[in-house]
């Protein structure tokens, strides 16, 4: 069996207006398609990708995402060009998000670019693009070593 991507992440939110008012506007700018828009549930898809954010049950309205904490770290969009990831980072500015770290490379793939940012929950997002095979590609190296846990010394 090999999948064939992610079919749906689904976030709990803890206010879920000002959080359906934020993804309202950023699923969209990233292709996806709203196809659920109900008093407790908001739901986009497209580019093989399912996001979604759900009302919290009252226990629960009112908190904020920690991360670190057991449970999801972040969530990463893939974009399909480099180019995508600044143009992201300017329409992020524009809607008031939350930027945690500007466009730049880092050392987790081969031309790995990406901006972080959080949802008005804290929720901490990403949207990255990485060239050609990225770690498939061989003799790749991430954390000092290569992909089959041999270390590049």
């Amino acid at each position: 069996m090999q999948i064939n991507g992610v079919a749906h992440t689904f976030i709990t939110v803890g206010n879920f207006q000002t959080a359906r008012a934020f993804y309202a506007q950023l699923l969209p700018f990233l292709g996806l398609t709203v196809v659920a828009d109900t008093a407790n549930t908001f739901y986009a898809i497209g580019g093989r990708t399912g996001f979604g954010i759900h009302a919290p049950p009252p226990e629960h309205a009112g908190k904020r995402f920690q991360q670190g904490a057991v449970g999801l770290h972040h969530h990463c969009f893939r974009a399909r060009e480099r180019a995508d990831i600044d143009e992201a980072h300017e329409f992020l500015k524009k809607i008031g998000a939350t930027i945690v770290r500007a466009p730049r490379e880092d050392p987790w793939a081969p031309g790995y670019y990406s901006v972080l940012f959080e949802d008005p929950d804290g929720t901490r997002l990403e949207i990255n693009h990485i060239p050609g095979k990225g770690l498939l590609a061989p003799d790749t190296k991430i954390g000092g070593g290569y992909q089959d846990g041999t270390q590049n010394l």
